[in-house]
């Protein structure tokens, strides 16, 4: 899907005026030109690869494409969307991110670095006992059940996650679905958590992290989780999030 954002405002001292229309009417074109020609570029890459793939191209408002993009992805197994660029003011950065609260599914944010195939055979699952870690776990399992290698990434703090759904746990429930995995811990300081993540991600070679997104919806109270926006912000793994 690409998207030509029009704008949704009426400049001071031009509503009313009759060239108004025709003004918006050509913004409204050059949106959707440049929508197609984001299009463009996408086929040209799927067909080389041999994809089986559909396309499509929309022009709204931000407030609306968020709406349209939401509903489409709500019927698909999967969101991809590239990495929040926090450097950039643009729709397209918050679009990314509203998905992952808004589409009902995961989405896997591809690093804006990233090149090559993308084959996720070594696998990292980022687990604390909570809903969202295990909503990320359901969502990935067709990913994890063709891995390699899965590593459990937790932090080593007893208090920090519930009985009945501590790592070793984790550990054994792949176990029954004759899944090996390999159990990394860390120390709980917050300030730490996502650079720890990506070091153990580095030095295990890993092709894929799944974790929970936290937070909640940016157009809605302007927050994300300190984690998953740290993620965002310094991504060098694709990472597929659930919320």
């Amino acid at each position: 899907m690409a998207i030509g954002y029009e704008p949704a405002h009426i400049p001071i001292g031009a509503a009313g005026i009759p060239a108004t229309t025709l003004v918006f009417e050509e913004q409204r074109i050059h949106a959707i030109e440049r929508a197609e020609t984001a299009i463009n570029v996408f086929e040209t890459s799927a067909r080389n690869s041999g994809l089986h793939y559909n396309c499509r191209t929309i022009s709204a408002i931000p407030v609306e494409a968020l709406a349209i993009a939401s509903a489409a992805a709500r019927l698909h197994d999967l969101t991809i969307a590239l990495q929040p660029d926090f450097e950039g003011s643009t729709f397209d950065n918050d679009l990314s991110r509203e998905l992952l609260f808004e589409s009902g599914g995961p989405v896997l944010f591809m690093p804006y670095t990233f090149r090559g195939p993308f084959s996720p055979r070594r696998i990292g699952i980022c687990w604390d006992g909570s809903r969202l870690a295990s909503r990320a776990l359901r969502d990935a399992m067709p990913l994890i059940e063709k891995a390699e290698a899965l590593t459990v990434i937790t932090i080593d703090d007893s208090g920090a996650i519930p009985d009945g759904v501590r790592p070793e746990q984790l550990v054994r429930h792949l176990a029954l679905k004759d899944l090996t995995a390999e159990l990394v811990r860390f120390p709980s300081a917050r300030s730490e958590i996502q650079p720890t993540i990506l070091s153990v991600a580095a030095d295990r070679r890993l092709d894929l992290l799944v974790m929970g997104g936290y937070g909640h919806s940016r157009l809605q109270e302007r927050l994300l989780g300190g984690v998953t926006r740290d993620m965002l912000h310094c991504m060098t793994v694709p990472t597929m999030m659930s919320h």
